[in-house]
Order: C-alpha cells, then structure tokens, then sequence
C-alpha cells in the first residue's frame, strides 16, 4: 500500500466493524487504548469482544511478503522469486532445478558429469 494511513481510523473501523456482534453490549470496557499519532492523540475503550476479535483477527491474519522460512538459513526474508535475502538459498521448483544443475556444472568441471539425455 502506498498511501498513508490513519491509524486512529483504522481502530475506529475496526471496532465499529466488530462492536455490533458484542453479545454485552453494556458490559464495562476491558481496556483503555491511546493512541499518538502526528494527527493527534486518541482513546478508545475496548470491550472483551473487541479484544478477542482482534485476536481472532491477528492469528488469521497472513503478511503478504510472508513467503515461508529459508530450510537452509530458517530466515523469513524470502523474495517473490523464493530467493532467501539472508543466505541466498532459491526455494521450490526453481530453486531445485537450478541446484540440479548446479551440480551437474560443477560436476562436468571435475570430469565426472553424467552424460545429458539427447
């Protein structure tokens, strides 16, 4: 996303989005939420509902540059291409096919390369 957001106004929808479900509406709130930004300060007050839906919300939630850990460096830097930032491991069908050959490269460089299928 490019554009800036407000994140007062982000909470705000999201209790708004959230609040109509409370099965106690008129409960007392759980927690007191302020919030600085450089457009101001803000308060909230969360019900349990809120807090549990905000749960709910941050283990369903999936980062889309979230692309799995590196099995060679367990980083979790990896690129659209499955390319590893942290130790430069390729991941998936790409990755396997260029450690394939690789290998079958610097094999035919000590003289023992498999002969290619024609």
């Amino acid at each position: 996303m490019t554009t800036s957001l407000d994140p007062a106004a982000v909470i705000a929808e999201f209790i708004d989005a959230v609040a109509p479900y409370d099965p106690q509406p008129d409960a007392a709130p759980v927690a007191l939420l302020g919030l600085r930004t450089a457009r101001g300060d803000e308060m909230f007050t969360l019900s349990d509902h809120v807090i549990r839906a905000m749960c709910r919300a941050l283990a369903s939630y999936r980062d889309p540059e979230d692309r799995g850990e590196c099995v060679g460096c367990g980083g979790r830097h990896l690129d659209e291409n499955l390319h590893c930032k942290n130790c430069g491991r390729l991941h998936g069908i790409l990755g396997q096919v260029i450690a394939d050959h690789a290998r079958r490269v610097a094999a035919s460089d000590d003289g023992n390369a498999p002969s290619e299928p024609a």
